[in-house]
């Protein structure tokens, strides 16, 4: 039997027959729902919103979470899967999924209070009610110890004042999860939209996550009283365990952007005639492919077996830097490699390489640099800190 060329070391045999349908159903609608439109909204600068109902009703959004609150509690692998076929189609989908599972359904449920967690949490699965993360600003993103945005307890009430960018689904968002300094470390609070002296402004002139939301937030002299702070977690570790959270999903989306890509350059080589033969028939070619093929199996083992570790909960953070480092690594490469074979036709959003290229320039960077997590795992391996 001939090997399946997206799937060289048979993944698929791993999983479970609940995990091989979870992939499969996210599978159709990224083919019949995304595909055909994803091009056009990577050309407007659109994100399609009106993919949201469906994506919440297949259970989508905080797909991890307990059943108690609306949601799937679907295991790790599962949740990888999701983010793996939702960035088949694009970068930008699976952003909106991660953001407002990962970063924002996520901490009310880990951090915040059962009122917060009842209030939010089945309007959030049912996509009614829409997050963003306001972790990173202006002056930097590696550093996020160095917050300038701050938070000043006025009786009952907390005052913030700061700003924050890059924030995906800003202007979409009915709420954002903001963290800030306090006179107790980092804290985390729910500033709900229409709260005075809160604004998003959206980021134009993309080149990449095009079909995604991405705002600048202001917040000058918002206040938010006591009950949307989230109590139940102070310090760095309240917004770095969202990012890990996050991340692990990262480890698997690049995936789905390598295979998009890897299969159209695979599809187009063998079409494209020149010489009198295809171009799937030069060794040049075939290199390129068998070399794509091999870093996707590798990646596809790494995401896997990260995700049984965090099933286990085992799953340590430099375990997730590696995975993502290496994954966003190896697809960002093959897109490269896949908008090459396609020649001149490669640079247009009728084939998905070069928007997949352009997008995970973005991946690449958000939620950890490839820079800063090498250099996790060289703390990992040396013991030593160079940051």
């Amino acid at each position: 039997m001939a090997l399946n060329p997206t799937d060289l070391f048979d993944i698929r045999s791993l999983l479970s027959e609940e995990e091989r349908m979870i992939q499969d159903s996210v599978a159709r609608f990224t083919d019949q729902k995304v595909l055909p439109i994803i091009g056009d909204c990577f050309d407007q600068g659109r994100f399609p919103k009106e993919l949201v109902p469906e994506i919440a009703a297949m259970g989508l959004l905080g797909s991890s979470l307990p059943e108690k609150y609306g949601c799937a509690e679907l295991n790790a692998v599962s949740y990888g899967l999701i983010c793996q076929e939702l960035e088949r189609g694009d970068s930008g989908i699976r952003s909106f999924v991660s953001v407002q599972s990962s970063l924002c359904m996520y901490p009310i449920y880990a951090y915040g209070s059962e009122e917060q967690r009842q209030k939010y949490l089945p309007g959030m699965a049912r996509g009614e009610i829409i997050g963003c993360f306001g972790l990173t600003e202006p002056h930097g993103g590696s550093d996020p110890a160095n917050m300038k945005t701050v938070a000043k307890k006025d009786g009952g009430d907390w005052v913030i004042n700061g700003a924050k960018m890059w924030i995906t689904n800003g202007n979409l968002a009915d709420i954002a999860i903001v963290w800030a300094q306090t006179d107790e470390g980092i804290q985390g609070f729910i500033v709900e939209k229409g709260t005075k002296g809160f604004e998003a402004q959206e980021v134009h002139k993309k080149m990449s996550l095009r079909a995604s939301v991405t705002s600048a937030l202001y917040l000058d002299s918002v206040r938010v009283p006591d009950s949307q702070r989230l109590p139940n977690v102070k310090g760095l570790k309240g917004p770095l365990g969202c990012l890990t959270q996050a991340r692990y999903g990262i480890t698997w989306g690049p995936i789905g952007a390598a295979i998009a890509a890897y299969t159209s350059a695979l599809e187009y080589s063998k079409e494209r005639v020149l010489f009198n033969r295809p171009i799937a028939a030069t060794q040049a070619v075939q290199l390129k492919l068998a070399d794509m093929a091999r870093r996707i199996t590798l990646a596809q083992l790494l995401s896997l077996q990260l995700g049984r570790l965090k099933d286990a909960g085992t799953m340590q953070p430099a375990q997730v830097s590696l995975a993502k480092w290496n994954n966003c690594r190896m697809a960002i490469d093959i897109c490269r490699e896949a908008r090459d074979i396609l020649g001149g036709a490669g640079i247009t959003t009728e084939h998905p390489p070069i928007r997949h290229a352009l997008n995970l320039e973005s991946v690449i960077t958000y939620e950890g640099t490839e820079t800063v997590h090498q250099l996790v795992i060289g703390r990992e391996v040396t013991g030593i800190n160079a940051f």
